[in-house]
């Protein structure tokens, strides 16, 4: 080959001049399979250095149809967290949301939004997903509260408006905002907790409609080996 005679090219040497296209660009599909049974609308994935992808980045990639790589220079219990918090950005049916039973205090609830950055708790009977629900706790109950040893049962919201198995994430929508809620709990005909809807990730759906989720409405996050 380098006896033959060969024609090389620079950038300088070429010129791309625009066409004419008859579609708009609202109209442009780049919607890639990454991997089987994973779709990403905007087809860009960040590198998985600790100076690249961490929690902010891997949620900025999936709200613009991307995918962030969570670096593995780190212990895997410190990439495990940072990918729970990539999870619980944005839930959709929030299907393991935080329970405390009535006894728990506001202190609890503080240590909760100290290490987790949220506040908002279900008060069930027992504490646990798939109890009877009580009521619900969120950051106006909790941030003027001056004494951190008061119990749930006394700041919580009691018999708050929930939505009953089965329904959809248009139903609940349209629930919230006629009662003007910022948080729906999803309950089964008994009253049992069994999920959580939020105001917030109904509407970052509409404002990121090419964010990258799983069947869950949750954002897809990677985690490097």
């Amino acid at each position: 080959i380098f006896l033959d005679t060969t024609t090389g090219y620079t950038y300088d040497d070429l010129i791309f001049l625009p066409g004419h296209v008859g579609f708009g660009v609202q109209e442009v599909d780049l919607t890639t399979e990454i991997v089987k049974g994973i779709e990403l609308r905007n087809p860009v994935i960040s590198s998985p250095m600790d100076t690249v992808t961490e929690v902010n980045m891997a949620i900025s990639m999936a709200l613009e149809g991307g995918l962030g790589i969570v670096h593995g220079d780190q212990p895997a219990e410190a990439q495990a967290k940072m990918v729970e918090k990539v999870k619980s950005f944005e839930n959709g049916f929030i299907l393991d949301p935080v329970c405390m039973k009535p006894t728990n205090t506001v202190g609890d609830v503080l240590k909760l939004k100290q290490e987790r950055g949220f506040s908002t708790v279900m008060v069930t009977a027992n504490g646990s997903l798939g109890d009877k629900l009580l009521g619900i706790v969120t950051s106006r109950d909790v941030d003027l509260e001056q004494e951190e040893h008061v119990e749930l049962a006394t700041v919580m919201t009691s018999d708050p408006v929930t939505k009953t198995e089965p329904t959809t994430l248009a139903a609940a929508n349209e629930l919230m905002q006629s009662a003007k809620v910022g948080k729906l709990p999803i309950v089964s005909d008994t009253g049992e907790l069994l999920a959580l809807i939020t105001r917030n990730d109904l509407k970052r759906c509409k404002e990121y409609p090419l964010a990258s989720r799983d069947a869950n409405k949750q954002l897809l996050v990677g985690a490097a080996v």
